[in-house]
C-alpha cells in the first residue's frame, strides 16, 4: 500500500496532457466560424489529431515534437479551414523545446505564426491594425508565458541539480576530512608511542647496563641506576595509558599533550644522565611562553634526539642542548661528539632511516618549521628544528624548572 497517494507516471501525464489538447482541438476545430474559410470535414478533424498525438513523445522529441505540430496547424491553416488560436496546440511543445534547452528552435514558431497571421488578416482581410492587435495580443502572451515557463522550469532544474551535485561534494568532502583526521590522529598517536617506548626503551637498556655494570663495585651507584630505571619505566607507562586511553575511548579530539612539554625537560635530562650521558644544556627559553603545540614538538623533537645519542653514539658521547628563542621562531638543536653515521644513524633523506626521524620531520613540519638532521663537519651528529613562535592554539609556558634543570 502506497502512503501519501498514488504516484503517477510520466506517460499517465503525457497522455492526459495530449487527451486535454486533443479534446480542446476537436471543440475549436468543431465551432470554428471564419468568414471566407470552407467547410470542415474528416481531414480536418484528422489534422486536429495530428496536432494533438505527438505530445506522446514530447519528453523524448521535444524540438521534433513542436515542428510536426506545427505542421499539421500551418497544414490547417493552409487548407483555409476555420481558424483557431495556434496558442492551443503550440504551447504545449513550444514549453517542451524550452525546457529541453531548445530555446532558440523554439522561438521561430510563434514568430512565424503571429506574424504571417497578422499579415494574412491586415493585408488580405482589410481588418484595421488595433484591431488585428487586440485579436493577436493575448496569443503572444500566452506562447511568451509557455516560453517563460519552460526557461523557468528548465531554471529551476539545473539549479537543483548544482544543489545535488554540491551536496554530494560536500559529502565527499565530509568523507575525505574524516579520513584525514584519522590518519592523522593514527600518525600522532603512533609517534607518541615510538617517542615514549623508544625512547624509555633505550634509556632503561643503558641504565640496566650500567647497573649490571657498578652491581659488584659500587652498590650505591647502582641502586641510582635502578631507581632511573624504575622511574623512566613508571612514566613511560603513564604516558603509554594515556595515549591508549585515546583509543579505547574512540574520541576524534586529540587528547591534550599537557605532559609532552619542555617542563619535562628538567626529568628527561636526569634520566639521560643516570645512563651515562654527558649533557650540557644552554637555554633562554625558562621565561618565554610558547603556544602549547609548538611547546609539545620542541619537547618531542629534543626527546627523540636525546635517545639517538643515547643509542647511536653511546655512554661516552658528550651531548650540547641549545634552547633559544629568536624573533618569531624556537631553535631546538641537539650536538654530540659521537661517531654519528659510521655508527648505523639515519638522514632524513635515507629511506631506510627509522621512525623517529620521520617522526621528528612531521611534528616540524605540521607547525611549517624546518628540520636539519645530519653529521657535523668536525665529527659527531647533529639535530636541528626551527620552529614558529605564532600558532593558533594557546600558549604554555616553559616552566622555570627548565632552568633549573639546564644548570
Amino acid at each position: 500500500m502506497l502512503r501519501g497517494g498514488p504516484v503517477l507516471r510520466p506517460w499517465m501525464v503525457d497522455a492526459g496532457i495530449a487527451l486535454a489538447v486533443l479534446v480542446a482541438g476537436e471543440i475549436a476545430i468543431a465551432t470554428g466560424r471564419e468568414a471566407g474559410s470552407v467547410d470542415r470535414n474528416w481531414f480536418a478533424y484528422l489534422l486536429g489529431v495530428a496536432m494533438a498525438a505527438p505530445l506522446l513523445l514530447r519528453r523524448r522529441y521535444p524540438t521534433v515534437v513542436l515542428y510536426t505540430v506545427s505542421a499539421a496547424l500551418l497544414l490547417f491553416y493552409s487548407l483555409n479551414y476555420p481558424g483557431f488560436p495556434p496558442a492551443l496546440v503550440l504551447a504545449v511543445p513550444l514549453h517542451d523545446a524550452t525546457r529541453a534547452g531548445r530555446l532558440w528552435w523554439a522561438v521561430p514558431v510563434p514568430v512565424f505564426f503571429l506574424t504571417a497571421g497578422a499579415v494574412v488578416v491586415t493585408v488580405h482581410r482589410g481588418v484595421p491594425a488595433l484591431d488585428v492587435l487586440a485579436t493577436f495580443l493575448p496569443q503572444a502572451a500566452m506562447l511568451a508565458v509557455a516560453l517563460l515557463l519552460g526557461a523557468l522550469m528548465r531554471s529551476r532544474a539545473a539549479y537543483a541539480a548544482e544543489v545535488r551535485h554540491r551536496l554530494a561534494r560536500a559529502e565527499r568532502e565530509r568523507e575525505l576530512e574524516a579520513h584525514r583526521r584519522v590518519t592523522e590522529e593514527r600518525l600522532r598517536i603512533a609517534r607518541d608511542l615510538h617517542d615514549t617506548v623508544g625512547h624509555a626503551i633505550a634509556t632503561i637498556t643503558v641504565q640496566s647496563a650500567a647497573a649490571l655494570h657498578l652491581l659488584d663495585r659500587d652498590a650505591e651507584r647502582a641502586r641510582e641506576a635502578l631507581e632511573a630505571i624504575r622511574g623512566t619505566g613508571r612514566a613511560a607507562l603513564v604516558e603509554m595509558q594515556a595515549t591508549l586511553g585515546v583509543l579505547r575511548s574512540g574520541d576524534e579530539a586529540a587528547p591534550p599533550d599537557r605532559d609532552s612539554n619542555l617542563q619535562r625537560v628538567p626529568e628527561l635530562l636526569t634520566a639521560v644522565r643516570a645512563a651515562g650521558l654527558r649533557v650540557e644544556v644552554d637555554s633562554d627559553l625558562a621565561d618565554q611562553r610558547l603556544p602549547g603545540p609548538v611547546d609539545q614538538v620542541a619537547y618531542r623533537v629534543l626527546q627523540e634526539a636525546l635517545t639517538n645519542v643515547l643509542r647511536h653514539a653511546g655512554q661516552r658521547a658528550r651531548a650540547e642542548v641549545l634552547l633559544r628563542a629568536v624573533p618569531g621562531s624556537v631553535i631546538v638543536e641537539v650536538r654530540d661528539d659521537g661517531p654519528g653515521l659510521e655508527a648505523g644513524a639515519a638522514t632524513l633523506d635515507d629511506p631506510g632511516g627509522g621512525r623517529g626521524l620521520k617522526g621528528m620531520r612531521e611534528r616540524v613540519e605540521a607547525l611549517g618549521g624546518r628540520l636539519t638532521v645530519g653529521p657535523r663537519p668536525d665529527g659527531g651528529f647533529q639535530v636541528r628544528a626551527i620552529l614558529p613562535r605564532e600558532s593558533p592554539e594557546g600558549t604554555s609556558p616553559a616552566r622555570e624548572r627548565l632552568e633549573g634543570g639546564a644548570r
